[in-house]
């Protein structure tokens, strides 16, 4: 089942290796080389320039690559809470690919767990207990 393209591949692997700190490290090496070598070129707007360009295109493409990452794991973590509510006995089913509503259903479903947890701390202060399970 792992049949995925070249592109999640190469973006995941990016954006993995790109997440650690020797590749921080290796960056911020690369701004104080800059920042020392200003004074060897008088601060110049071509010296400006290497680092101001540098850093857009870097910047530029690594937003694909994590947005791709973060779009993929989102989604797996969605698949997993929505087998949770599947396999939970008395969970509603009705909230599973809760992400896919118009934001109109969304704050319906958070008022009236808003509601819910209201209640419970109202029930808790009066030396209750604060765990319930939905009616089956």
């Amino acid at each position: 089942m792992r049949n995925t393209s070249w592109y999640s591949n190469f973006a995941k692997v990016t954006a993995h290796f790109c997440g650690r700190p020797r590749v921080f490290a290796f960056a911020t090496a690369i701004v104080v080389v800059w920042i020392l070598t200003g004074p060897i070129f008088n601060f110049s707007d071509t010296w400006q320039l290497v680092i101001n360009t540098g850093t857009t295109i870097i910047t530029f493409l690594m937003v694909f690559l994590i947005q791709n990452t973060q779009n993929r794991d989102t989604e797996a973590i969605q698949v997993k809470l929505d087998e949770l509510i599947r396999a939970t006995k008395g969970a509603h089913n009705v909230l599973l690919d809760l992400e896919d509503l118009e934001e109109e259903n969304l704050d319906e479903f958070k008022k009236k767990y808003q509601a819910l947890a209201a209640a419970a701390r109202t029930s808790l202060s009066q030396g209750n207990f604060d765990t319930d399970s939905p009616e089956p």
